[in-house]
């Protein structure tokens, strides 16, 4: 996209999405039975899959992690206080580093929020969240990158006992990161029985956007240069694209837990995998069927299909056979993701909707609050109603029934972006962002939502997020 499609874009604005629906129980979000939870579970044990590997977003620095933190480097805040009195709970603490700050004591405070993030001490505040200690077991400490390796050995494994790994990072974060790998690879290789394949993969320059500042022109950084940001997460598009395996589970580099909470993350990702497989291969064998002599009863059973697992309504269908049957291939022959769905409990992060497409079509989407039409009472109405939230943990299947592999950028939506508030050398700017990998990106996919426990989603925000009891043994 040139510069002048983008800046046209920040003028013009991103159209508003035809938002019909929240998706819930009722309508959009499928709540298995303990049978039904059971049965996913072991179809994802038995089903053929032309490979698996597991896709973890963990680009940039941790710094939002210590927005409080950095705040109260100088005078002491109630995040710093909170910090320095349960220093001795946190993985990353030592005595010989941190030495034992009182709370009450400003000095202890400050100090504690330097040795933390300065250069002097930790370095946390320039270090990516992945190589962050995160949890604290009676024989070892661990990172939120060394826990993926964990889990991934738990679901992901393929028959050769290999376990694929693709983690999106900055250029300059690498050697950190396989700095981290080597200090456990070997170990746990050998305590699971497995051989780690891992991929580092940076998101391409290419994709940044230009800044603008109030009134949409460049904005111009104190050394007279136009300033480009990393266009969001929807730029791992392209990173995905490049996978080769066909089944990928994604998840965000701070959602893990500690060990004794992976029985039922595990549990729920193969849920997740299952239930992406059972609809792949329905797919596949309407397709098929397809190929061979359409009938009107055979497009029935579709469109029904289409209309109850996945939401996909159409205003109308051509008269004839042939053309109906294109509308309805068309439909059926693309990637397909399953996306778990918690209970919404006040946690950040987009939602599930039912949304009407440009072609006329309902489908199931992910949509962020900035997505959304707040001055349309309607739109409004979905986000009150909605039940569910989107803690970014989903599963897809990228290849055709064929066994080709999809073309994920040609199922992008370039309409489904959005402008985002930012501020850069202390002045305030408007980011690009370009269709989010789960929103936009995915909008031309066969979506299904289903309903997981609370106890699957434990992100990092913040670093007190660390005394939660998902991080605490």
């Amino acid at each position: 996209m040139t510069i002048e499609k983008q800046i046209e874009l920040f003028r013009k604005g991103f159209p508003w999405l035809d938002i019909k629906a929240p998706a819930t129980p009722e309508r959009g979000i499928e709540v298995l039975s303990d049978e039904e939870t059971a049965a996913a579970a072991a179809y994802a044990d038995s089903a053929n899959v032309a490979g698996k590997v597991k896709f973890v977003p963990a680009s940039g620095a941790a710094s939002r992690m210590f927005k409080d933190i950095f705040a109260g480097i100088e005078q002491p805040n109630d995040a710093t206080r909170k910090l320095t009195a349960n220093l001795t709970r946190f993985a990353f603490y030592e005595p010989e580093t941190f030495g034992e700050p009182s709370a009450e004591n400003d000095a202890d405070c400050v100090r504690t929020a330097r040795t933390l993030l300065g250069d002097e001490g930790l370095g946390y505040g320039k270090k990516p969240k992945g190589v962050l200690k995160f949890h604290r077991y009676p024989s070892e400490v661990r990172t939120s990158f060394a826990e993926h390796l964990v889990e991934g050995q738990e679901y992901m494994r393929n028959a050769d006992g290999s376990v694929n790994l693709v983690v999106t990072i900055s250029p300059e974060h690498r050697r950190l990161f396989e700095e981290a790998l080597d200090e456990v690879r070997a170990e746990y290789e050998k305590r699971y029985g497995v051989n780690y394949n891992v991929t580092f993969t940076y998101q391409d320059p290419a994709t940044n956007t230009i800044a603008v500042d109030k009134d949409n022109n460049p904005f111009i950084c104190d050394d007279g240069s136009r300033l480009f940001r990393p266009a969001g997460h929807g730029a791992l598009i392209y990173n995905l694209n490049e996978v080769q395996e066909e089944l990928v589970s994604i998840k965000n580099i701070d959602n893990v837990a500690v060990e004794r909470l992976l029985p039922v993350t595990a549990l729920y990702k193969k849920v997740l995998m299952g239930r992406a497989l059972e609809v792949r291969d329905t797919i596949f064998g309407f397709l098929r069927s397809l190929d061979g002599n359409v009938t009107a009863g055979l497009l029935d059973e579709i469109q029904e299909w289409l209309d109850k697992v996945l939401c996909i309504r159409f205003d109308s269908l051509p008269g004839r056979l042939e053309e109906r049957a294109a509308v309805l291939r068309a439909k059926l022959d693309r990637p397909i993701r399953v996306c778990g769905m918690v209970k919404n409990l006040g946690e950040p992060g987009g939602g599930p909707f039912i949304v009407k497409g440009s072609d006329g079509t309902t489908s199931l989407q992910i949509l962020e609050s900035v997505q959304i039409n707040m001055a349309d009472p309607a739109a409004a109405a979905a986000l009150a109603g909605a039940t569910h939230f989107n803690p970014v943990d989903l599963v897809c299947c990228l290849r055709n029934y064929k066994g080709e592999k999809f073309n994920l950028l040609e199922h992008v939506d370039e309409q489904a972006g959005f402008i985002s508030s930012k501020s850069y050398q202390g002045r305030e700017l408007k980011a690009l962002e370009l269709p989010g990998l789960w929103n936009g990106s995915m909008s031309d996919w066969n979506t299904l939502f289903v309903e997981v426990p609370v106890e699957t989603f434990n992100p990092v925000k913040v670093v007190l997020d660390l005394l939660r009891p998902a991080h605490q043994n």
